[in-house]
């Protein structure tokens, strides 16, 4: 039986004498935002990669710089998650370099701002095509195999508003309710099997994700906002924990606890009043 990657363990990322750890890392999105941290944080560690990602030419300089800062391996498959298929052919062509994935960080996503019925159904659809079908496609063909040997560990990236309908997140905030579910539903299902399933929950962070969801950052938002950093060192150390979530930064945990005592339409008002530019 092969022993789990000790994701939360550090190793000095200047110590190159023991090269690759021989594991490997899929990491999806990766081309910005949580994914470059989750990259870096599990090169440090001696782990080769395979970033996963629409854009090409931003994953090629990242992989030449985990290469000479960490001395790894690393693979770059510019993939379309959100197109029909995707996972089973990412999936299909790793098996064809003889590529078995130890960790899978599901981090791919992005949301879309704005009133439901304003938004381009078509939009909404590829959003969830990502979010949720990718998502759950990539824990599939992936979680397969590391069951089947009896070791793995999957990281899915929900959201603090996994907790709570948003209205002008209505759409993305309940892709991020399936993602928070999916996740602890799978840490209960495949523990059994060797395989550490745990969900993500971060706050507002900046990766540059207002940008591509065309929101607005309010003055509350700001005060809120963390470091990506911290919040993929986060989900890191609880997926090296077993947890089955984590939300990142002590704020945010009081928020998501805050929910537990105040009635859904309380948690919609709140939201409106925390989003407002």
């Amino acid at each position: 039986m092969s022993k789990t990657i000790e994701v939360g363990s550090r190793i000095p990322s200047n110590d190159k004498s023991n090269g690759s750890s021989g594991k490997w890392a899929l990491i999806t999105g990766a081309s910005s935002g949580l994914g470059l941290d989750f990259a870096d944080l599990l090169a440090a560690q001696r782990v080769n990669l395979v970033l996963a990602a629409r854009r090409r030419e931003p994953m090629e300089k990242l992989a030449a710089d985990l290469r000479r800062k960490h001395g790894i391996e690393v693979v770059v498959e510019p993939i379309d998650l959100a197109a029909p298929g995707a996972a089973a052919r990412l999936k299909d062509g790793l098996d064809g370099k003889s590529l078995r994935i130890d960790v899978l960080v599901n981090n791919a996503g992005y949301g879309l701002h704005g009133e439901f019925l304003d938004t381009p159904l078509e939009r909404t659809v590829d959003m969830i095509q990502l979010n949720i079908t990718a998502v759950t496609e990539l824990s599939y063909v992936f979680g397969r195999d590391m069951a089947a040997r009896g070791s793995g560990q999957i990281l899915l990236v929900a959201s603090l508003l996994a907790f709570q309908p948003v209205p002008s997140f209505a759409a993305y905030a309940a892709t991020k309710s399936y993602v928070l579910a999916f996740g602890e539903a799978l840490h209960d299902e495949l523990r059994a099997q060797g395989v550490t399933v745990t969900s993500l929950c971060p706050g507002h962070t900046e990766t540059g994700f207002d940008a591509a969801a065309g929101a607005p950052v309010s003055p509350m938002l700001r005060f809120l906002t963390m470091k990506s950093r911290p919040v993929a060192e986060s989900g890191l150390r609880a997926l090296s924990g077993g947890k089955a979530s984590v939300i990142a930064g002590f704020m945010n945990n009081v928020v998501a606890f805050s929910n537990r005592l105040t009635p859904r339409s309380m948690q919609r008002s709140s939201m409106k009043r925390v989003l407002a530019s």
